[in-house]
């Protein structure tokens, strides 16, 4: 699951292209777009009405940008929005791993400011190809249900193409679902902008 330094973003609406430094930002739902994200044959949750996708093209190798990704822990020193996360058991990142992180939103015309705790499992994993987790976030006034993310990572000329989706659920978040999608927008386009900048960084200064 991903927030934003808001709570999320547009189920029937569009971020603009580009967003995340070379990405293609839409609701995946809409028609013409391409079949769902899927780790290990499991992808987002097809019935839910908050959804979104977007991709980044990240000019440094994969070893860097999967490092990133699945190194928790280190999530809050390139991730402005996440205030802190740990891993809840040891070892790599790998199926059934999981970790918890925080976020903070701001309020919303539904919701009050509050922090979010996400617990996130990992439900499908394969080495430098994918990551798909699920999980609740929890906050005093605002909760999500359940968010499921999926995660590829495919190598092409010159870096690596990540492509993510997402899915919330809960009759909270349902409310006001153009705002909820808006928001999960905002902060997907957030991490993919952060995950290219760091990377790249990473391997420029090599």
């Amino acid at each position: 699951m991903t927030i934003p330094l808001a709570l999320a973003a547009v189920a029937g609406t569009t971020l603009p292209a580009g967003a995340a430094g070379g990405s293609t930002a839409a609701p995946s739902a809409a028609a013409g777009q391409p079949r769902p994200l899927t780790c290990r044959g499991e992808g987002v949750d097809p019935a839910a009405r908050i959804r979104y996708r977007t991709e980044v093209m990240i000019e440094a190798p994969l070893r860097t940008v999967w490092g990133l990704q699945t190194t928790v822990r280190d999530w809050p020193s390139w991730q402005p929005p996440v205030t802190s996360a740990r891993r809840l058991d040891p070892g790599p990142l790998r199926e059934g791993s999981r970790f918890r992180w925080t976020t903070p939103v701001p309020a919303t015309p539904g919701t009050p400011a509050t922090t979010l705790v996400i617990t996130s499992t990992v439900r499908q994993a394969q080495y430098g190809r994918c990551l798909r987790w699920t999980g609740p976030a929890i906050g005093e006034g605002l909760r999500i249900d359940q968010g499921t993310h999926v995660w590829t990572f495919t190598e092409v000329d010159g870096g690596v193409l990540v492509r993510t989706e997402e899915t919330w659920v809960g009759a909270q978040v349902e409310a006001d679902v153009p705002t909820s999608t808006a928001y999960l927008g905002m902060g997907l386009e957030d991490w993919l902008r952060n995950l290219k900048t760091t990377a790249e960084a990473r391997h420029h200064s090599n």
